[in-house]
């Protein structure tokens, strides 16, 4: 089957691409072009025709790969033509009548370049969060993950593995022959270093997920204490809608920013108060639901009617900014509790102190983007499989002390398969949907 798909954005643009990939992928260009396939990876300008008419559809560039040296690792092409949306859906329509050739689904022509060996599926991840990436942090690490020393740190990791695995079968299979010292001491070595390292790469804060998803920032509060607009000033727009009435917000309304090149996602929810409308109390219950998984809360009150309810008490933490708001009508100074809280005084209205909020939220975001060269984590997924990995290789050690070799040696390939799934080194069909289904079409 031979694939096809838009794989520059869609709308009006100067160059449209779109690519071509498969076994009939040089029939697809005759038929097109009425002409051979033009040389190896060098841009030729041809006459794109309809194929049942002949009518010319446009005058473009066409770029052939043949396999197995090409991204998909099949034959393939390219075609560059201007970026009209008649001009891509001729295309398009002249394509869907060739026989054996239909429209890519999303990530397919990735998904066939990891299964042609091309590429790992660490480095397919990456080339979709670097298509997704919105900041210069989020750029960074997707390419430090595209240059494979995360893969290199895994591979080198499931080798160890596998190499103790090799001894632990040979014990099996001569159960009469004692393993030398040497082996049985490499076999221990080995195995607490993989343990330290993986508890290492464990230990990481969660800041890989962090920046491929965004830093959690949820804006908390009693009712008219000012979050919307804190929500709608911090982003420069109205996002969330702004009333006097009490329980506008009835949902977490969500909004992606870029601060300093930081990833974050803010969330503007429901007033937390006693209420005995049913909507407006799941909405308060989703919001404590945003409050926990928040990497940073702003607790938002007003300042000459502190409503500080003990639920909001309780989420004021290390991970917490007192916000307190409309400054600009009290008459008095605050509570000398309050101020001895990290804290806030703001007036959105008046803009005061906006821009020393926003410092404290990027001296927080700093803090927990810490960057280094050993993040290796990025998605759940691999953090699922790592702690799989140590908690069988753990039950081998186990195992190992008391010479249970059989039922070790199964934790140990099962220790290895966690850390093989992480790079697609054994069969992953189950995951390879999930994960290509994230990307765009045409990719």
């Amino acid at each position: 089957m031979t694939i096809y798909a838009l794989s520059t954005g869609p709308g009006v643009s100067g160059v449209a691409v779109i690519r071509i990939s498969g076994k009939e992928t040089s029939k697809v260009i005759r038929l097109l072009t009425k002409k051979e396939p033009p040389k190896p990876r060098v841009a030729t300008l041809r006459k794109i025709n309809k194929i049942n008419t002949s009518e010319l559809i446009d005058e473009g560039l066409i770029l052939w790969f043949p396999g197995p040296e090409s991204y998909t690792g099949e034959d393939m092409a390219e075609i560059q033509v201007h970026g009209s949306k008649a001009v891509i859906d001729a295309v398009h329509f002249s394509l869907s009548t060739i026989e054996n050739c239909r429209l890519a689904e999303p990530g397919e022509f990735t998904k066939l370049a990891f299964q042609n060996g091309k590429i790992n599926l660490l480095k397919a991840e990456s080339v979709a969060d670097l298509i997704s990436s919105e900041t210069e942090i989020q750029r960074q690490q997707a390419i430090k993950i595209m240059n494979g020393k995360s893969a290199d740190e895994f591979n080198f990791l499931r080798d160890k593995l596998l190499k103790i695995l090799s001894h632990i079968e040979a014990k099996i299979d001569f159960p009469d022959e004692d393993l030398p010292n040497n082996i049985l001491d490499e076999i221990k070595n080995s195995s607490d270093e993989v343990i330290i390292k993986i508890k290492k790469i464990l230990n990481d804060q969660k800041v890989g997920e962090r920046i491929r998803e965004g830093f959690k920032i949820a804006i908390l509060g009693p009712t008219n204490a000012g979050k919307s607009s804190l929500m709608n000033h911090l982003s420069n727009r109205d996002v969330a809608i702004v009333s006097e009435i009490a329980g506008t917000t009835r949902d977490v309304i969500e909004t992606h920013l870029n601060i300093d090149g930081y990833p974050v996602i803010i969330s503007d929810t429901a007033g937390i108060r006693d209420s005995k409308d049913e909507i407006e109390k799941k909405g308060i219950k989703l919001s404590l639901n945003r409050a926990e998984e928040a990497d940073l809360r702003l607790i938002v009150i007003e300042a000459k009617n502190p409503d500080f309810t003990d639920v909001l008490k309780d989420l004021l933490n290390e991970n917490a900014i007192l916000v307190i708001n409309k400054s600009d009508l009290l008459e008095k100074d605050i509570d000398p509790e309050i101020k001895k809280t990290n804290h806030v005084l703001i007036s959105i209205k008046e803009n005061k102190n906006i821009e020393k909020l926003i410092l404290k939220i990027k001296d927080n975001l700093k803090n927990k983007f810490i960057t280094s060269d050993d993040i290796l984590i990025t998605r759940e997924r691999h953090r699922q499989h790592l702690q799989l990995c140590l908690d069988h290789l753990n039950n081998f050690n186990q195992k190992k002390e008391i010479e249970d070799f059989d039922k070790a040696a199964e934790d140990l390939r099962l220790a290895t398969r966690h850390l093989g799934m992480i790079v697609g080194k054994v069969d992953v069909e189950e995951i390879l949907g999930s994960i290509f289904n994230d990307f765009c079409i045409g990719k």
